[in-house]
């Protein structure tokens, strides 16, 4: 039997939702797009699959995933309107495009671009919640830039896996790091500053950009040294970092397909 395969980039706000994966009496992503899916295509069948996980209360300004269907679409503008009309407020489509069987959204070759905003030294609108962590401690937001810098490139990152084990790929390379302040997303009750920690690459592990958030955050009140973070990165390190930066700061920004 003949099969269609279409990608679907999508943006949701992640903080009502138990994450992208679909889970046993847990609102998640997954399940709220394969719902709808159910219902616009009229029980007909049909896989989606997504290009990644993100943790619970993530939220996203394009992720992306792919259905596969027995049937073609045959308008997908009308398609994308059907599915947008029908999908929950914090969840919208963005863009489909038809692609070959010989695409694998997980295994495809991509570059993540992640952003985590935060603010420092007071306590925020409660709007601001969903998408930005408050840190109410003063922080040294300069020496936080220079750690920020110290992530780029190609490093030994076990240090920055939750649970690592034995046998993972902890050589990894990361194409930008960079902490700046926040122009992207603004608010009329977002405080008068706030900042952005971005990060680029190809892939991450588990709560990696929120351990190297957390390093950050601790490197700028003082616990842990610019050298702590140098001797992370070494090969072999045994060094571990506890502290993991709220969820609800991350943001899947953009999922470039080579």
């Amino acid at each position: 039997m003949k099969k269609y395969f279409y990608v679907i980039t999508i943006q949701y706000l992640g903080y009502r939702f138990h994450g992208w994966q679909k889970q046993p009496n847990l609102k998640t992503l997954h399940l709220m797009v394969d719902r709808t899916l159910n219902f616009i295509l009229e029980g007909k069948t049909f896989k989606s699959l997504s290009s990644g996980r993100t943790d619970a209360m993530v939220s996203a300004e394009s992720a992306a995933f792919e259905l596969f269907l027995t049937d073609p679409i045959k308008d997908q503008e009308a398609f994308l309107e059907l599915f947008n009309y029908n999908l929950p407020q914090d969840i919208r489509a963005l863009t489909i495009r038809e692609v070959d069987k010989h695409f694998n959204i997980i295994n495809h070759s991509k570059i993540k671009e992640y952003l985590y905003l935060f603010s420092i030294g007071q306590k925020n609108h409660p709007f601001c919640a969903p998408i930005m962590t408050t840190i109410l401690d003063d922080l040294d937001i300069e020496i936080m830039k220079k750690g920020a810098k110290l992530f780029q490139g190609k490093h030994y990152f076990k240090s920055y896996c939750y649970k690592p084990t034995d046998n993972g790929i902890y050589n990894r390379e990361i194409l930008l790091c960079e902490l700046i302040e926040n122009t992207i997303y603004t608010a009329n009750y977002f405080p008068e500053k706030s900042f952005v920690l971005r990060v680029k690459g190809k892939g991450f592990m588990r709560n990696q950009i929120r351990l190297m958030m957390g390093t950050l955050i601790d490197l700028g009140k003082g616990k842990i040294s610019i050298e702590e973070i140098k001797a992370s990165l070494l090969p072999n390190s045994s060094i571990k970092f506890e502290y993991i930066a709220p969820a609800s700061g991350l943001i899947l920004n953009n999922i470039e397909f080579s």
